[in-house]
């Protein structure tokens, strides 16, 4: 029977995860998963690339998953360093025969794997299943290669061609683990402080909180409680409230949830309630996810540009801190420093304005929301940004008219005044006044249409 150590990094659940599927017995099992020390450092002087907000929802989603490997005879192991290092460390030491660590899409992560091929031993295999999609490339009516370069082409060739396997159910028991090895995680005030400290602003709204059961509850309280898929194609350009979207992309950037999951429990609503254009949206919604994703591995270092990013200048500086004065962007800004996430009108409005009202470098834009997003996703939040700017597959850019996406989706002003408080006692014609005073500055192009909802 083989020893197994599986490498997690973004599947952290039990149910429909692959690493911890076994078609035979093993005789040992150990789960470990690596916090890059890099991730800590600072990068181009905007901090760490994990942000509080997102390391302090990962280590819940740890703590979490832990419980629920002890509960089924296993554990976890968490380190902080080089994870290259520290698993091939672990292999050299406990004579592993079997690496199993999901297939990612980011340059960086295939780059890691591939190094760690090079220092295993020839009696030790590495597997490398795809995983948290919805569809895996053998599953693809298309190879990768020929990768349409737009959404719409990528949608109408697998939508009618696809088969989609269900997801799978969480083992009952699981390997043991190794004798000897070491096991458990450091607590996060000594890993840092200032996510230890963390909370979410009450503004928000709305409290995540990581590891598969709280995404399983979201899940459940947006398809059945609060019935809300029922209507998510007309709310889901919204900026405030807890239910005009399906707020599941943290659990499913942190692999809490699988994009199956998802699927078959929005296709079992659809079976009690019949299905609408809102129910399949959530699930159009799952595939954009997986053509960023298939679009990243075809890339490969592409998709982040230039690999040295520049200097932060002062308008990005006051962008990152919500001090443009432009209410609706100082508004989307505050809110993702305040909670960790932004919807989704509002990161698209806050990407146009640093590219093509500011003149800023898109690098320096996802960089910024790498580390601030609870959500992140190097495919879907690199590609995202490439789209606005117009740099990646589609070179159109995509600029917004900022007045009119205040005028549409704030009419009110209620969402600048809620995270600019100062606004709150002007009128509300008013309260994206700023803007209209300065709207010749930054006039939108001639002919301009307003883009898509969803990039």
């Amino acid at each position: 029977m083989r020893r197994v150590l599986v490498w997690l990094r973004g599947d952290l659940r039990l149910a429909d995860n692959p690493l911890l599927r076994f078609a035979s017995p093993a005789e040992s099992l150990l789960c470990v998963y690596v916090l890059d020390d890099a991730w800590l450092e600072d990068r181009a002087g905007l901090g760490p690339r994990i942000g509080a907000a997102r390391l302090r929802f990962l280590w819940e989603s740890l703590i979490a998953l832990r419980g629920e490997l002890l509960g089924r005879g296993s554990d976890l192991l968490v380190r902080v360093g080089d994870p290259l290092e520290e698993v091939a460390g672990l292999v050299d030491r406990h004579a592993f025969d079997q690496v199993r660590v999901r297939r990612d899409a980011g340059w960086e992560e295939s780059g890691a794997v591939a190094r760690l091929a090079e220092r295993l031993g020839p009696g030790v295999e590495l597997w490398q299943p795809d995983a948290g999609l919805l569809l895996d490339e053998g599953e693809l009516p298309l190879p990768l290669d020929a990768l349409p370069p737009s959404f719409s082409a990528f949608r109408r060739r697998v939508e009618p061609a696809a088969t989609l396997p269900a997801s799978w159910p969480a083992p009952v028991t699981l390997p043991p683990w190794p004798e000897g090895a070491p096991r458990g995680l450091p607590a996060l005030h000594r890993v840092s402080p200032v996510a230890a400290d963390w909370t979410a602003d009450a503004r928000g709204g709305f409290r995540f909180a990581g590891g598969e059961a709280e995404g399983l509850a979201r899940l459940d309280h947006y398809l059945w409680q609060g019935g809300a898929v029922a209507s998510y194609k007309q709310t889901r350009n919204a900026l405030m409230g807890a239910d005009f979207s399906t707020r599941l992309a943290p659990w499913l950037a942190h692999g809490c949830l699988s994009p199956r999951q998802v699927h078959d429990a929005v296709r079992a609503w659809e079976a009690t309630h019949g299905a609408n254009d809102s129910s399949e949206w959530v699930i159009v919604e799952l595939l954009w996810r997986d053509y960023f994703h298939w679009a990243a591995r075809q890339e490969g270092a592409a998709l982040y540009g230039r690999r040295r990013l520049p200097p932060a200048d002062d308008a990005f500086r006051r962008w990152c801190r919500g001090r443009t004065g432009v209410p609706l962007i100082d508004a989307a800004m505050t809110e993702l420093a305040a909670t960790g996430w932004l919807s989704n009108r509002a990161r698209q409005n806050a990407a146009s304005f640093l590219v093509f009202e500011l003149g800023g470098d898109w690098r320096l834009g996802a960089a910024w929301f790498e580390r601030c997003l609870i959500d992140y996703d190097a495919a879907s939040n690199w590609g995202n940004w490439r789209y606005v700017a117009g740099v990646g597959r589609d070179r159109r850019g995509h600029r917004f008219d900022i007045p009119w996406q205040a005028r549409r989706y704030d009419p009110e002003g209620d969402y600048v005044a809620r995270w600019q408080p100062a606004l709150a006692t002007l009128p509300v014609a008013q309260r994206h006044q700023p803007w209209c005073a300065d709207v010749e500055r930054f006039p939108p192009p001639p002919g301009s249409k307003v883009p898509p909802a969803d990039p």
